[in-house]
């Protein structure tokens, strides 16, 4: 490939060789291969969705040991999104996307074959590794696409989790009303094959490496810190908050923590560099991404309970799940259209301006929706509107990473962005869960969340946003003036990106990506 590397100042220059090297077919079907495997693995998220309240007769187990199903999913995906990115800095990009959706086929048929609880945690575990898919698309992108062409990829590609996982919930509702609980899997089984086959045959491999080897020790502190940080948080409303488990389990967390940041800041090639990471961007935007995913998930969590609980408690809508889910898929669609609309305006006011932009409309919806949940023409307005907000702001987010990093860390950087999104929901799913249980009210023989209880989790989604508006209003100046193509692609013409991470930053210069 024709590249050259400035050498001093470790930026990557790209070249007309290597441009015309990717080929036309690269270039027409990159974007949609790419934002469909992350569709393919926001539905691998989403299917168990409707079925949650089954799984303890579907498995034949207790309610606790059923939530592993989705814990197990939740904590593999954390640990894997920024491992995958690294594995793709060093070994390529394109073949690690392939082996992270080959994890997911694999988990899934495990799953489909099975109606016991430890295989089908098991495979959900094997399935969550398909995370790291959806961040390492976003640096495909980054080496193959010109500076034109990138931000609207990207911001497509950003939105494609919460597009798969609106959208993919009416279908795995109408799967598990009306067939077998198990044809979920196996679909998604075919979507992964499906992705996989469209990714090895339209998508080339990036040209750029990442020098060094791959930090074992590191990565396995991360998995431990990992765990012991969010197992805490999704089982907490169970073991209690203030049992020795958890507390025990978080302080465990902090010297893991501690233990790890000092090896990472020691050894040569570390799986998470953290002097880039403290950097302000990229620091404030891994910040703002907790907040969002905390607020975008709080949604999920309330819509389709008082869609389908009866009319008798007075403010259920008593739908069916599948009407529940469609009234959540306009979410997805929304995404969808207003990604393009997103990159248009980062390209012209710059991502950190849309990254505000989408959490103001976020914390006005949720403001919005504490009144509007008396009919369901009145969800799906909240839907779409929610749905703006997230897609506007996912869509900022890995402009503003790669615009602050090396393209030879863009596949960790990533991954390391997607797990904060991963924290932020986390912490809504026990956060919520916990006020929800809290301000109950009898039904029968159980008790079920009441009007006050959902209203309150709207009022934390929206604190949540206009928090983490807070934290984006803070995002260097650079971040509002320039476009995503430009810091992404290595532009000499403006002195600041000699530096490491691009616009605005004032650390020392680092290595260059290599090409193989």
């Amino acid at each position: 490939m024709g590249e050259s590397v400035g050498a001093s100042a470790g930026a990557h220059i790209r070249t007309e060789g290597e441009a015309g090297a990717r080929g036309p077919g690269g270039g027409r079907w990159l974007v949609p291969v790419l934002a469909f495997g992350g569709i393919s693995v926001a539905v691998m998220q989403t299917l168990i969705v409707p079925v949650v309240a089954q799984l303890p007769t579907l498995l034949d187990t207790s309610t606790s040991n059923a939530s592993w199903v989705i814990t197990s999913t939740l904590l593999s995906g954390a640990v894997a999104t920024p491992i995958m990115g690294r594995l793709g800095d060093l070994y390529g990009k394109r073949r690690i996307v392939l082996l992270s959706l080959g994890l997911m086929v694999l988990g899934s048929l495990i799953c489909a074959f099975t109606s016991a609880l430890v295989p089908m945690v098991a495979g959900r575990a094997v399935q969550g590794f398909a995370m790291g898919a959806i961040p390492l698309g976003i640096s495909i992108m980054r080496d193959e696409l010109p500076p034109e062409r990138l931000g609207s990829a990207m911001a497509f590609m950003s939105s494609s989790l919460g597009v798969g996982g609106a959208l993919g919930m009416p279908l795995a509702a109408w799967i598990a009303q009306y067939t077998d609980w198990h044809v979920l899997f196996f679909g998604a089984a075919g979507i992964g094959v499906v992705a996989m086959v469209l990714v090895f045959l339209l998508v080339p491999e990036s040209p750029l490496r990442t020098p060094g080897r791959f930090d074992v020790l590191g990565t396995l502190g991360l998995t431990a810190g990992l765990v012991t940080l969010l197992l805490p948080i999704s089982k907490g409303g169970d073991w209690g908050w203030g049992s020795p488990t958890v507390l025990g389990l978080w302080g465990a967390s902090a010297l893991i923590f501690l233990a790890w940041g000092l090896l990472e800041l020691r050894i040569k090639d570390p799986l998470v560099d953290l002097r880039t990471t403290v950097r302000r961007q990229v620091l404030l935007t891994n910040l703002a991404s907790i907040m969002v995913g905390l607020a975008f998930y709080a949604l999920t969590l309330v819509l389709p309970q008082i869609l389908q609980l009866p009319a008798a408690t007075g403010y259920g809508l008593g739908q069916s799940m599948v009407v529940s889910g469609l009234c959540v898929a306009p979410m997805g669609v929304a995404m969808m259209l207003v990604s393009s609309l997103s990159a248009r305006l980062s390209q012209a006011r710059g991502p950190k301006v849309s990254l505000m932009t989408g959490l103001v409309i976020l914390a006005a919806s949720y403001l919005l929706g504490t009144v509007l949940l008396s009919a369901v023409w009145q969800t799906v307005l909240l839907s779409v509107l929610i749905g703006v907000g997230i897609g506007i702001a996912y869509s900022a987010m890995p402009a503003l990473i790669l615009g602050a990093v090396d393209p030879s860390e863009s596949g960790a950087a990533n991954g390391l962005n997607t797990l904060m999104r991963s924290i932020g929901t986390s912490t809504s799913s026990a956060v919520v869960g916990v006020v929800l249980a809290r301000m109950s009210s009898p039904l029968g023989a159980a008790r079920v969340p009441n009007l006050d209880g959902f209203r309150t989790a709207f009022l934390i989604a929206s604190g949540a946003a206009l928090l983490g508006l807070l934290i984006a209003a803070f995002l260097p100046s650079s971040a509002t003036k320039r476009a995503p193509g430009a810091a992404a692609h290595g532009d000499l013409s403006d002195p600041h990106l000699v530096q490491r991470g691009g616009p605005g930053a004032d650390e020392e210069p680092h290595r260059a990506a290599v090409p193989r």
